[in-house]
C-alpha cells in the first residue's frame, strides 16, 4: 500500500533532479564567475539536504510498511523506471546532504580555487549518490553508479599533483572493472528473470527453474563482486588509502560516503533477493558477506595502527567500518542490522570529519617544523587559480597571502575535535561509535556462533587498535612546548567539522529515537515482501479526464 500522498511523491524525485538541473546551470555560466557559482552550489546543496530530511521525517512517521513510489516516465512497473524512498534510502540521502554540504563548505575557504569544474563535479557526485540510493531497478541503478564514479575520476583530480594522477589511475582502472562485472551481472540476471526491476525480480526468483538456477546464482555473485569492490572488501580494496590519502581535503571527505554505496546495494539487494524463507537461494552468499567482512575488518584495524600518515590511518578507518557493515548484513539478523545502520550513520559522520582534519592537523605542523618537512614523500598543494591575493588580504614577510588566520584557541579547537572524532572511530564511549558497537556487541550475544564471537571480538580489538593508532597521531601533532605559535585556520574551514561532529553528539543525545528508527528499518529489511508490494501496486497517474 502507498502510504505517501500524491503531493509529496514529487519530494522523491528532487534530490536527483536539482543537482543535475545546478550543474547544467553552472555550465552554461562558464569558466569563471566563481562567486556565483559557490552560491548556487551551496543553496543547492543545502536544499537537497532540506529535501532529503523531509523524506526521513516522513518515513519515520510513518509504519516501516511506508514507502515512496515516483514513476518518473509515468509508465507502468516494471516497464518504467521508478524511484523508492523507503527508511533505509532517506537515510542514505540524509547523510549525503549532510555530507555534501559540509565538504562543499570547506571547499569554498580555498579548494574550489584549485580546478574549473569543481562545483559541477560535485553536483553530478550528488546527483549519482542519490540516484543511487532512491533507485529501485538495476539499471539506473548502474548509471547512477556511472555518474557517481564519473564525477569522482575528476574530483580525484582536482588540484593536480603526480600523487594524485597515479593513485587517480590506480583508482579508475578498478572502478572501470568493476563497471564491466557490474554489467556482465545485470546482463545475467536479466536472462534469467526477464526484468531489471529489483522488487520484480525478488517477485519472480521462486519461479526460476532448477536449471537456471546456477546461472542465477552465478550472476548475482558477479554483481556482487562489482558491489564489494566498490565497498572496498578485502582483499579488493588496496586501491583505497593511497587514492582517498592523494585526495584534497574535501574530495576526501565526500568519498567516505562513496563506499557505503556499496555496502547500501549490497544491503538492498541481498535481503530482498535471498531472504531466508527464498528455498534454494536461501541466504546465498551470506557466509562469504560473513567472514570477508571480518578478514576486511582485521585487515582495516592493522592498516589504521601500520599508519604513520593521518590520511592513510583515516582511508584504513573506512575500510575498517565496511568490513563491520559487511560482516553484519551476512548475518542476516534484524537485531545485528539495526545496529549496524546506526554505525553506518556514525561512521560516515566521523569519516568525513576525520579527512577534513587531516590538512588542518597537517597545516598546523608546518607552523612548527616547515612545509619541507611535513611534506616530505607527500603532495604538494596545487597551483590555485586565484594567485593574487585580493586587497586587504594578510600577507606574510614574503607578500604571500597568509592561509587562513590565527584564530583564538585554534590550536585547542584542533585537539578538542580531533580527540571527539577519534573517539568516534575508535568507539569510545560515551560517543556514537560506542552506541553503535554496543548495540551490535548485544545482538551477537544472542547468536551464539563462531562467525559471532569472532565478529563480538574483533570490534573490541579493533576499538582498541584504532585509539591506540589515533593516540599514537595525537601525541605526534599535540605534544609541543608552550611557545608554539597557533595555527592559522579558516572559519569556513572549521564550521564543517563541528557541524558533523555535533551531529554524532546528537546521535547520542537523541539515540533512543535514533536506534528505533534503524531497528525499524532493519526490520522492514528484512520483511522484503513489503518492499515487492509496495512497488509492484504502484501505478501510473491517471490523466485529468481520462474516466479511467
Amino acid at each position: 500500500m502507498i502510504q505517501v500522498e500524491y503531493s509529496a511523491h514529487h519530494l522523491v524525485v528532487l534530490p536527483v533532479l536539482l543537482p543535475l538541473a545546478t550543474a547544467a546551470l553552472m555550465l552554461m555560466l562558464g569558466e569563471g564567475r566563481r562567486g556565483l557559482k559557490s552560491v548556487i552550489n551551496l543553496a543547492s546543496t543545502a536544499l537537497g539536504l532540506a529535501v532529503a530530511v523531509l523524506l526521513l521525517l516522513r518515513a519515520a512517521e510513518q509504519a516501516p510498511s511506508a514507502f515512496g513510489i515516483y514513476l518518473p516516465g509515468n509508465w507502468p512497473v516494471p516497464f518504467g523506471i521508478v524511484l523508492v524512498a523507503d527508511r533505509l534510502s532517506a537515510l542514505m540521502a540524509v547523510l549525503t546532504g549532510a555530507i555534501g554540504l559540509a565538504t562543499l563548505l570547506y571547499a569554498l575557504a580555498r579548494w574550489q580555487h584549485a580546478g574549473v569544474y569543481f562545483h559541477v563535479l560535485f553536483q553530478l557526485q550528488l546527483m549519482g549518490l542519490y540516484g543511487a540510493f532512491l533507485t529501485a531497478d538495476l539499471f539506473n541503478l548502474f548509471v547512477f553508479f556511472e555518474v557517481l564514479l564519473a564525477a569522482s575520476y575528476g574530483l580525484l583530480l582536482h588540484g593536480g599533483g603526480l600523487a594524485r594522477v597515479r593513485a587517480g589511475l590506480h583508482y579508475i582502472a578498478i572502478n572501470l572493472a568493476a563497471s564491466l562485472l557490474f554489467l556482465i551481472g545485470v546482463a545475467v540476471l536479466y536472462g534469467v528473470t526477464g526484468t531489471l526491476n529489483m522488487a520484480d525480480i525478488a517477485h519472480k526468483l521462486p519461479l526460476v527453474p532448477e536449471s537456471d538456477r546456477g546461472l542465477l546464482h552465478a550472476g548475482a555473485a558477479i554483481l556482487a563482486i562489482a558491489f564489494l569492490a566498490k565497498a572496498a572488501l578485502w582483499p579488493l580494496n588496496a586501491w583505497l588509502p593511497p587514492a582517498y590519502a592523494a585526495a584534497s581535503a574535501p574530495v576526501a571527505a565526500l568519498f567516505a560516503i562513496l563506499t557505503k554505496v556499496g555496502v547500501y546495494a549490497v544491503l538492498r539487494l541481498w535481503t530482498l533477493c535471498f531472504p531466508a524463507d527464498a528455498g534454494a537461494s536461501a541466504s546465498f552468499g551470506g557466509e562469504v558477506l560473513v567472514w570477508g567482512g571480518l578478514a576486511t575488518l582485521a585487515f582495516g584495524a592493522i592498516g589504521m595502527l601500520a599508519s604513520q600518515q593521518l590520511a592513510r590511518l583515516a582511508g584504513f578507518s573506512v575500510i575498517a567500518s565496511s568490513g563491520t557493515l559487511i560482516a553484519a548484513v551476512g548475518f542476516d539478523d534484524p537485531a545485528l542490522s539495526g545496529g549496524a545502520l546506526f554505525y553506518l550513520a556514525s561512521s560516515t559522520l566521523a569519516g568525513c570529519a576525520l579527512f577534513l582534519l587531516v590538512e588542518l592537523l597537517e597545516r598546523s605542523r608546518e607552523v612548527e617544523v616547515g612545509p619541507e618537512e611535513v611534506d616530505a614523500g607527500g603532495d604538494a598543494l596545487p597551483a590555485f587559480i586565484d594567485a593574487e591575493p585580493p586587497q586587504g588580504t594578510n600577507l606574510d614577510d614574503d607578500e604571500r597571502a597568509l592561509t587562513g588566520r590565527a584564530i583564538p584557541a585554534a590550536l585547542a579547537f584542533l585537539g578538542v575535535t580531533f580527540t571527539v572524532c577519534a573517539m568516534v572511530v575508535a568507539g569510545l564511549p560515551p560517543l556514537s561509535g560506542f552506541v553503535a558497537k554496543l548495540a551490535m556487541l548485544s545482538a551477537l550475544l544472542e547468536l551464539r556462533s563462531a562467525p559471532a564471537w569472532t565478529l563480538f571480538a574483533l570490534l573490541i580489538v579493533s576499538g582498541l587498535l584504532g585509539a591506540t593508532a589515533l593516540m599514537r597521531i595525537g601525541i605526534r601533532h599535540f605534544w609541543a612546548g608552550i611557545e608554539r605559535p597557533s595555527p592559522r585556520l579558516r572559519v569556513a574551514e572549521t564550521l564543517p567539522i563541528a557541524g558533523l561532529l555535533v551531529a554524532a553528539v546528537a546521535m547520542v543525545a537523541h539515540g533512543e529515537r535514533a536506534l528505533v528508527y534503524t531497528r525499524a528499518t532493519a526490520e522492514a529489511l528484512h520483511e522484503p515482501g513489503l518492499y515487492i508490494k509496495a512497488v509492484m501496486d504502484a501505478r501510473p497517474v491517471q490523466a485529468p479526464g481520462s474516466g479511467r
